[in-house]
């Protein structure tokens, strides 16, 4: 069901919307934040946010709420608010957008984030390639600082807020909390082992909230609304994921965009109905839902839920592009809902080299400091490059299943997890394609990522 919404997105498209005269005139800026600086208490801030069941848009789906309720005041050490904008996920780019043309309601989120946990200091870590993204967010703190809404004594309050923007490492590892901070205090990017986790021994050794960057900027919209208000504007509000988010289509498709939406949408709405169909009018022959970390899905895939106790047993029977995209829900056909950025790949592509580019993707941004991790993604490299090569034998390409299995749960941070689960996505539903290049049915010469449309856009014709 599409519901649409225009919260995070109204300043988009406007006439300098990015500044702080647009944010105010059509966002009512800093007002939210203003209200629960100087009204609310900062337990009732962690009780409101529960009551949004928004779920960390970043990629985990942790409800936001909780993970606020985490932080306890320490007796000697301050807290932080650590903000992830490190967006290198292939497949997803949703949070420049935000940084780029609504950067305000990130500095808003930030103030009414950092009372309720406890701290005085946010930082935003953002990708380094992001030039222009990290210049709006300085100039917004800047204007905002101006105004009295950043600094010492925001609002008139005597509860100080500094927010500062960080430039990231250049590493898809620093995307992964721990290894974010450890980059955040000018340390090698690699990620931690847990316990203790942020909330007990974060930034610094400190009590640290790590959140996406669009999770902290639905924040003011979640509090002017009403959290239970925002929350119920969801189709899977019973499924406590509420509220509405960013959604990108991408890849193979009329119209790649990103667009706001409340959350429900199907995988099948976002291609048609979104993203205007598939280029050439092809049929699709998958999708990876949220990431190239998340695993693959093909049309032909039903929902397999007879009990009427599970949840997905609304869908039972139907196809998987019929399924809202929700956290649970993905989880519920065997994928992840991710960062939500669609990437359609239409029939014609070849499988067998999306599957090799993924995996040289992860073997060039492995940390190396686990070696299942820096060693399977190498291996599974290498030998599809041998498939597409066709001098491989098939009990190497029987290896490629072993080897993602020996990186799943056995490496610090779920790096492996996002390198496996694809991995083992691909072996699974496009085996006989595997299997094609093995016996010399097929060569990598001809295999394409980009496919030919004209032919059969003019037989559409």
């Amino acid at each position: 069901m599409i519901k649409y919404t225009n919260y995070l997105t109204t300043t988009y498209g406007q006439p300098e919307g990015w500044k702080l005269p647009a944010y105010e005139k059509l966002c009512h800026g800093y007002d939210t934040a203003r209200k629960v600086l100087t009204t609310m208490t900062r337990e009732a801030v962690v009780d409101e946010a529960k009551k949004a069941n928004l779920r960390g848009r970043g990629g985990a789906g942790f409800p936001m709420g909780v993970k606020w309720s985490f932080m306890r005041p320490h007796p000697t050490k301050p807290a932080y608010l650590v903000v992830n904008a490190d967006e290198g996920e292939p497949g997803t780019h949703k949070d420049r957008t935000i940084m780029e043309k609504n950067p305000h309601s990130v500095v808003e989120g930030c103030l009414i984030a950092c009372y309720g946990i406890g701290a005085h200091v946010a930082y935003i870590y953002v990708r380094d390639e992001l030039h222009l993204a990290k210049r709006r967010l300085e100039e917004a703190i800047a204007e905002a600082r101006a105004r009295g809404f950043v600094g010492k004594t925001p609002f008139g309050s005597s509860y100080p807020v500094e927010v500062y923007v960080h430039t990231g490492a250049g590493a898809y590892i620093c995307g992964e909390e721990t290894s974010m901070l450890n980059s955040l205090e000018g340390k090698r990017g690699e990620p931690r082992l847990k316990p203790p986790f942020p909330a007990q021994a974060g930034s610094f050794g400190c009590p640290t909230t790590v959140n996406n960057l669009e999770t902290i900027a639905a924040v003011p919209t979640m509090f002017n609304l009403g959290c239970d208000a925002f929350s119920k504007m969801s189709a899977l509000h019973d499924m406590k994921d509420g509220g509405v988010r960013l959604f990108g289509v991408n890849g193979h498709v009329k119209k790649p965009q990103i667009i706001e939406l409340a959350v429900g949408v199907t995988i099948r709405e976002m291609i048609y109905d979104i993203g205007g169909g598939v280029l050439g009018d092809k049929d699709v022959l998958a999708v990876i839902p949220g990431g190239s970390s998340t695993p693959i899905l093909r049309p032909q895939e039903t929902v397999h839920a007879p009990d009427e106790k599970n949840p997905m047993h609304p869908w039972h029977g139907k196809s998987v592009f019929d399924v809202p995209l929700g956290v649970d829900t993905m989880r519920g056909v065997g994928t992840m809902l991710g960062t939500c950025c669609v990437t359609v790949m239409a029939e014609g592509t070849d499988p067998v080299l999306a599957f090799q580019n993924l995996m040289q993707f992860y073997k060039h941004e492995s940390c190396g400091q686990c070696t299942p991790c820096r060693e399977g993604s190498g291996w599974l490299d290498r030998t599809l490059k041998k498939i597409l090569a066709g001098k491989a034998s098939m009990k190497e390409l029987d290896d490629l299943s072993d080897i993602a299995s020996n990186i799943m749960g056995n490496t610090i941070c779920a790096f492996g997890e996002g390198t496996a689960m694809p991995a083992m996505g691909f072996l699974q539903k496009f085996r006989p394609e595997l299997e094609a290049y093995v016996r010399g049915e097929k060569k990598g010469k001809d295999a394409r990522l980009t496919v030919s449309f004209e032919a059969s856009e003019q037989a559409a014709e």
